[in-house]
């Protein structure tokens, strides 16, 4: 897995740190994780966002469109799933299908990465459910942050786009088909049709 240096955790051995100082030396991670996805397709480190960037992008969107969302979404619920969708990551890394790691597995390797993370919170178990809840998808609220989730990958890409990084078709392709919200559809219609002027 690339990124920016080891897990900041590693910095801890030996010393009494106590458990909410190493959880979040261990969230720190996520700022230093690359998305694999864009280092595979060709976009440089220096420009290459990280797992703790696209979860802001995941929360900054979820907080501006929740609220005006018409199945009157619990707000804070959706701003804690969005912060925490991606902590299975810090320890299991951000695998993509190039990773050749099944579906199955890589979610035993994630849900290992939560119970690590969090079981050292005191609320961690309230936050491991909303994950659980977030991985399940069968709540208005999880729904809606898993279609965030592509909606702010569909986003970057356009950005890379329109930086003229790289042709990341397949980034649209693939929101394209789980975006089905009207507000978030919209939102995407509206980047892939400006793709064409950059």
């Amino acid at each position: 897995m690339k990124a920016k240096a080891e897990n900041p955790a590693e910095l801890l051995a030996g010393t009494d740190s106590g458990p909410l100082v190493e959880a979040f030396f261990e969230m720190a991670h996520l700022k230093q994780l690359y998305r694999q996805g864009w280092l595979e397709r060709g976009i440089g480190r220096e420009r290459c966002e990280t797992v703790a960037e696209h979860t802001f992008g995941v929360a900054v969107l979820s907080m501006v469109l929740a609220g005006r969302h018409e199945d009157g979404l619990d707000l804070l619920k959706v701003l804690r799933m969005a912060l925490v969708h991606d902590f299975g990551e810090i320890h299991a890394g951000d695998l993509t299908p190039r990773d050749d790691v099944d579906a199955k597995e890589k979610e035993r390797l994630e849900r290992e990465s939560i119970d690590r993370v969090l079981s050292k919170l005191p609320s961690g178990g309230e936050y491991k459910a909303l994950w659980e809840e977030y991985v399940r998808g069968e709540s208005a609220e999880s729904r809606f942050v898993r279609q965030v989730d592509k909606l702010e990958m569909a986003l970057q890409a356009g950005i890379y786009e329109a930086q003229q990084l790289a042709d990341l078709s397949e980034f649209f392709r693939s929101a394209d088909l789980s975006v089905s919200d009207r507000d978030l559809r919209d939102l995407l219609l509206k980047i892939e049709s400006l793709r064409a002027g950059f």
